[in-house]
């Protein structure tokens, strides 16, 4: 399984030969994930490597329904441009779900993007110069990196455990690297499935304040727990609320192929984010937005989140229950309270990414760790979605890759 490097500009039948592509789209190669997807393809295969909701659990209905009401209400609305910023009820309504989760929020505090994944790309064209510094999890958010990469950043990983990021460590590199931004997943992170706990995040809020450090606290995952007390936001603590922007995203909650995610960042950043946004796209989809919020207005969020959750707890059981014998003796993992995503490492010796072909072909597929991580990788780490497959396709999948890995 190798990763797909950026294609050379092909020589031209006639004429002069046409410019290099720009030195950020040679140097940064494409998403791992998406390869082992795209090679993966067939319905045969049970993939444990996407990070994909169950479409079986999207409330189409309800989203059809929403879609309908404003086509219907408002169709010249909805089929108009719209402002940057993103339209007011979609803002409204946000604020309000933010604010409800202990972190006081007025409409104005928010920027609606195209996922969150857009907002990524949106701070970094208004925070990074060529060469700055970025300091990320160990490993981290695969997506996260490319973006830091494409901005020319330099990326550094801050040592950790299975609680995340090490306050002190964290401390001992900014003094020493003078970082822009520290980027953190700290719930059910991405691609470990771990948690930070309240202490270690006022930890981490402190030193941003005590050193002078942008936080992006990416959570599109907060709301899929299965057990275990909610923690509060980094950007609810006091010494952070300056400097922290919170993304949030209806991808893993609703459904990604709206594409609809949203900043809550300082009034400054936001603007420099708008500004970048309207160089990128103008606005995210209004139709998109509208049926968002009229389907806030109309349906219980919280109680489809709380089903999705609950079949999700299901499939996390599942895949535990089965490692055991599906991982060769010596092998540990995690046992994350939500989420989408599990993390294992085999014993030593191991090497995740070069044992990959030979599992796919017993017909199903996992992420291997490398590319998440931006130092040193571990290259006997993995990682597994439990939420895409059913409880029992789940075990049908570990006993494939038991056979495969004894193979």
């Amino acid at each position: 399984m190798t990763v797909t490097e950026p294609a050379p500009v092909p020589a031209p039948a006639t004429g002069a030969p046409l410019p290099a592509l720009a030195a950020r789209a040679r140097s940064i190669g494409g998403s791992p994930v998406r390869d082992i997807l795209a090679v993966t393809a067939r319905p045969e295969v049970i993939n444990f490597a996407g990070g994909l909701p169950a479409p079986e659990l999207f409330d189409a209905d309800g989203v059809a329904a929403a879609y309908q009401a404003v086509l219907t209400t408002a169709p010249g609305r909805a089929l108009q441009y719209s402002t940057t910023e993103g339209e007011p009820a979609l803002r409204a309504a946000l604020a309000d779900r933010t604010t409800a989760r202990g972190l006081p929020t007025a409409p104005d505090d928010l920027l609606v993007t195209t996922g969150s994944q857009q907002a990524l790309s949106l701070l970094a064209t208004a925070l990074l110069e060529p060469g700055d510094t970025v300091l990320v999890e160990d490993p981290c958010y695969l997506a996260a990196l490319q973006v830091f990469g494409f901005a020319g950043a330099r990326v550094l990983p801050v040592p950790g455990d299975a609680h995340g990021p090490d306050p002190e460590a964290l401390e001992d590199l900014v003094v020493r690297e003078r970082p822009k931004l520290l980027y953190t997943v700290p719930t059910f992170q991405n691609p470990t499935g771990r948690t930070m706990p309240a202490e270690r995040r006022a930890a981490v809020a402190e030193v941003a304040a005590r050193r002078g450090l942008w936080i992006i606290e990416d959570d599109p995952y907060g709301e899929l727990r299965f057990e275990g007390e909610r923690v509060p936001w980094i950007a609810a603590h006091e010494a952070a609320r300056d400097r922290t922007v919170l993304l949030g995203s209806f991808s893993k909650v609703m459904a990604p192929g709206l594409r609809l995610g949203w900043l809550r960042a300082p009034e400054h950043l936001r603007r420099a984010c708008a500004v970048a946004k309207q160089a990128a796209d103008l606005h995210t989809p209004t139709v998109n937005q509208l049926a968002a919020a009229r389907y806030l207005a109309d349906r219980d969020l919280d109680a489809h989140v709380r089903r999705v959750a609950a079949a999700y707890g299901q499939r996390r059981d599942a895949m535990l229950a089965g490692l055991a014998d599906a991982l060769p003796e010596g092998s540990v993992w995690n046992r994350p309270e939500g989420g989408m995503f599990l993390w294992a490492k085999l014993p030593e010796g191991y090497d995740t990414a070069a044992l990959l072909p030979g599992v796919v072909r017993h017909d199903v597929a996992y992420v291997p760790g490398v590319p998440f991580y931006a130092g040193e990788p571990d290259r006997a780490t993995l990682r597994l979605c439990f939420v895409t497959q059913t409880p029992g396709e789940i075990a049908e999948g570990l006993r494939r890759l038991g056979a495969a890995l004894r193979s």
